[in-house]
């Protein structure tokens, strides 16, 4: 049975993708279930950062063996090319706490020549002809996908994991708190990273221990200049979010409610956004091919 599971942080962000579905918390998970004759569905999210997706995750795992994982949510952008509302297919992930390097299965597909679900031990060598060797002709390492190009030439894609410097790539940094506008300019110069969440490299991380694909679309929520309240001061040990006490604090502090609206905003557009970017990536992957009708005509 195909079975892919989606791991996010809050329900907001899975809210337009997962109506319909069926739903349960277990131990402090939400869970969202969508069945099929080919397969299943699952959706998870157990709170904001690295602790959270990882029991997110087990949650899922505890059931079947997942064929398929994408890590999905809000991220803040790192620079004005990546607009708020707006969702992107991240060709990599890197752990701000370790300098950890994920490429993601859709870069990995689209390459040609890389194997390993995404996780490609040879572009991990320092050693050329044995990646060369390993993964393709220069004909074939040509064969990108649409708007990633190497900026010298197709070597630019053989060294170790932190020297692959492809043009027009979106690559997304996990931190260990909410970004502030000084912490997203250390983080985009810091890492030449697109955008910042606090989950996916933890993903990526048991996606690569167990062999299995693994991709990540993010909506961007907020901009890189986006003036917002301290959001890690209302998040809980365990990753829940304090909505309520964080209410109370933004009604008493007007010169937030602007911005927070736009944010607001923002992200309504970036869930509904990730829903069209999740089923299409269905589609393409050949995970939606069930019988019993399609979740869109359900709704």
């Amino acid at each position: 049975m195909n079975r892919v599971a989606i791991i996010a942080a809050m329900p907001g962000e899975l809210k337009p993708l997962v109506r319909g579905w069926r739903h349960e918390c277990r131990n402090g998970v939400d869970l969202w279930s969508w069945r099929f004759d080919e397969g299943e569905w699952v959706a998870a999210c157990a709170g904001a950062g690295a602790d959270a997706a990882t029991r997110a995750f087990a949650e899922v795992e505890t059931t079947d063996p997942i064929s398929m994982i994408i890590s999905t949510g809000w991220a803040g952008a790192l620079s004005g090319e990546f607009e708020s509302g707006l969702v992107y297919r991240v060709s990599g992930v890197i752990d701000a706490r370790t300098g950890e390097r994920f490429r993601t299965s859709y870069f990995a597909e689209g390459a040609g020549g890389l194997k390993g679900h995404g996780f490609s031990r040879a572009v991990e060598t320092q050693n050329t002809e044995a990646a060369l060797a390993a993964e393709g002709t220069p004909e074939e390492m040509r064969t990108l996908p649409q708007g990633l190009k190497p900026r010298n030439s197709y070597l630019s894609a053989i060294g170790t994991a932190e020297a692959v410097p492809f043009q027009n790539e979106c690559w997304l940094v996990t931190s260990v708190r909410v970004a502030d506008v000084p912490e997203k300019r250390r983080l985009a110069s810091t890492y030449e990273a697109a955008l910042v969440d606090m989950e996916a490299s933890a993903v990526a991380r048991l996606a690569q221990m167990r062999g299995i694909p693994f991709y990540c679309v993010k909506g961007v929520s907020d901009g890189y200049r986006d003036q917002l309240p301290d959001f890690n001061r209302f998040i809980l040990p365990n990753g829940k979010f304090q909505l309520g006490r964080f209410i109370v604090f933004c009604f008493l502090r007007p010169w937030y409610w602007l911005s927070l609206i736009r944010m607001g905003e923002n992200s309504r557009k970036a869930a509904q956004g990730i829903r069209e970017s999740l089923l299409d990536l269905m589609d393409e992957r050949g995970y939606r091919r069930e019988r019993n009708g399609d979740p869109d005509k359900r709704r």
